[in-house]
């Protein structure tokens, strides 16, 4: 087993994957996922137009953002993820890489955001109450953070076993462990790859009383729980049903 250091391991895995991470996730809804998000966050008090999105990686999350009119910058631990996003936008969206549990101080947002399934990528939860805690330095006083993380069921159905996507002429497979073996706070791991190539992905599940006690502990106030299954939010979150728990939250 690799004794490289936990965030050495996602830059590695992230900058094996960017060549073919839009190929990958082509069937996801970008557009209609982040609206989703946007619409729980205004619900719950956003106002203005300046994002930061953590974990940008190619820029799949902020790209309909800017079609919204919104200011973005965006940060991700792998130089290789951010150079396809420059790519898309140009000098259009201030692109640096940082490790999201030592942000920098990037400025201050109305919105920051860390989507589809980046908290996970945290290994411990001191190391979650570490990437909150940089959010809340680059926060406006009146802004929202917005994130997601995966659930039992997440790992039990898309973690587990082996699946096999294709787009176009490429065909990717995605193996992890077993269904009966997720369980709460655990740690997960799957390979994936295509055209000879594989990379290892590491989670840890968080469940909703671990990331409501490390909110408070970066002096945030969780304002919101929503619960994610097929693209859509729901208000009441059953981690035996649905695939991500959303959680919205403002300065304490």
């Amino acid at each position: 087993m690799s004794s490289a250091a936990p965030e050495q391991k996602a830059r590695d895995t992230y900058d094996a994957f960017a060549g073919s991470y839009d190929e990958f996730n082509h069937a996801y809804m970008y557009e209609r996922w982040t609206g989703r998000l946007l619409e729980r966050a205004q619900a719950n008090g956003l106002e203005g137009n300046r994002l930061l999105d953590v974990g940008c990686g190619t820029g799949l999350s902020f790209t309909p953002m800017l079609e919204r009119g919104w200011r973005v910058t965006g940060c991700d631990i792998s130089p290789q993820m951010l150079e396809k996003a420059r790519a898309k936008v140009g000098e259009e969206v201030e692109l640096s890489v940082a490790d999201m549990r030592e942000l920098p101080l990037f400025g201050e947002f109305d919105l920051i955001w860390a989507v589809n399934d980046a908290m996970n990528y945290l290994l411990s939860v001191e190391d979650f109450e570490s990437a909150l805690r940089g959010m809340r330095r680059n926060l406006a006083p009146t802004g929202r953070i917005v994130f997601d993380v995966n659930t039992l069921t997440a790992y039990r159905r898309f973690w587990s076993g082996e699946h096999v996507v294709e787009s176009g002429d490429k065909r990717f497979l995605w193996r992890g462990g077993k269904a009966e073996e997720v369980a709460s706070s655990g740690f997960y791991e799957a390979r994936f790859g295509g055209d000879g190539e594989a990379h290892v992905h590491r989670q840890r599940h968080f469940p909703p009383a671990e990331v409501l006690a490390a909110i408070e502990a970066a002096d945030l106030r969780c304002l919101d729980l929503a619960a994610e299954a097929d693209g859509d939010l729901y208000d009441e979150l059953d981690e035996n049903f649905h695939t991500k728990s959303v959680y919205v939250c403002g300065v304490a």
